[in-house]
């Protein structure tokens, strides 16, 4: 087991495939055209946030880990599942931070990259069907499931036996954003996927209960190994 949750990094994992990456560097309108039309997702434009120290990720709302830091204090109208890219030229102006809703047509399970990497190459291992997986600059990576997760977030972890233990664990859901490539986290860098959308697991997210236990497991292996790391 240790040698499945050893070190990693970014750089040691694949990303999404190259043709994937182009269009995370298109403009906002091709990128909102794309999670609308190809995805089936609903997309909202954010506020631009000012450059902040890359050790302040921070946001002014009380979620822990905000998916969306200080992109989501104002956000414009939504554009809807299925709209054409002719419809988003008003709102998606090139630059435009783009945010996905929660809690719909999926929900979110972030974690610190390290062990959210571990439990990754663990699950991919396994042969578990793994959903899009998105690499925040603010050193978390985020997990989609489906939709309803954040809710029942306390239940799945008590049933798993990981209700009392101290996680570095969190679930996006209803009226909560994720900031979507192309979009620059200020100061910080890019959101990059690291598992890009198929049209299944856009549809169709995995259920939490597939990766929440890996998941878990290396959160608190990572948390645990922290005092003795820096010894």
């Amino acid at each position: 087991m240790d040698n499945l949750f050893g070190d990693l990094r970014l750089g040691t994992l694949r990303f999404a495939p190259r043709t994937t990456r182009r269009r995370t560097r298109a403009t906002a309108l091709q990128a909102a055209g794309e999670y609308t039309g190809r995805w089936g997702w609903s997309v909202v434009v954010g506020t631009p946030a000012p450059d902040r120290s890359p050790a302040d990720a921070r946001c002014g709302c009380a979620a822990p880990h905000c998916a969306a830091p200080g992109l989501h204090t104002v956000v414009g109208p939504e554009v809807p599942a299925g709209a054409a890219v002719h419809e988003l030229r008003g709102p998606c102006a090139a630059g435009a931070p783009l945010l996905l809703p929660a809690g719909r047509h999926f929900d979110v399970l972030d974690v610190p990259a390290q062990p959210g990497l571990q439990a990754l190459v663990r699950l991919e291992r396994m042969g578990t069907q793994v959903g899009p997986v998105l690499a925040s600059p603010a050193g978390r990576l985020l997990f989609f499931v489906a939709p309803g997760t954040a809710e029942r977030l306390p239940e799945l972890l008590y049933r798993m036996g990981w209700d009392d233990a101290s996680l570095d664990l969190a679930c996006h859901g209803r009226g909560s954003y994720v900031a979507a490539p192309p979009t620059v986290l200020g100061g910080l860098g890019p959101m990059r996927w690291l598992r890009g959308p198929s049209r299944e697991s856009a549809a169709c997210p995995p259920e939490a209960r597939l990766l929440l236990g890996t998941l878990a497991y290396a959160c608190h292996r990572t948390r645990t190994r922290t005092p003795e790391l820096a010894s």
